[in-house]
């Protein structure tokens, strides 16, 4: 079977080799985001917090891009940084 694609669609790779490293990326977004969160509540400076909150929201949807690419893996595991 044929299939076209529009020029700007992306073909994800869902090997597990691909799910390894996208839980991996998940975590260090994670990691991310509490830190931006711990600047935040340093910083006094209005335009300095809607910065970080923009940036934030920015990689939230990058996490959920990446949830919504493997939606067989649970939170927990998303979660889990014992690895």
């Amino acid at each position: 079977m044929n299939i076209l694609l529009d020029m700007d669609e992306k073909i994800e790779d869902k090997s597990e080799e691909s799910k390894k490293k996208h839980i991996v990326y998940y975590r260090s977004l994670s990691r991310l985001i509490t830190n931006m969160k711990a600047e935040m509540n340093q910083e006094g400076e209005p335009a300095i917090k809607e910065h970080l909150t923009s940036r934030m929201d920015a990689v939230e949807k990058d996490r959920q891009r990446i949830r919504d690419l493997f939606p067989d893996i649970k939170k927990e595991e998303w979660d889990d940084d014992s690895n």
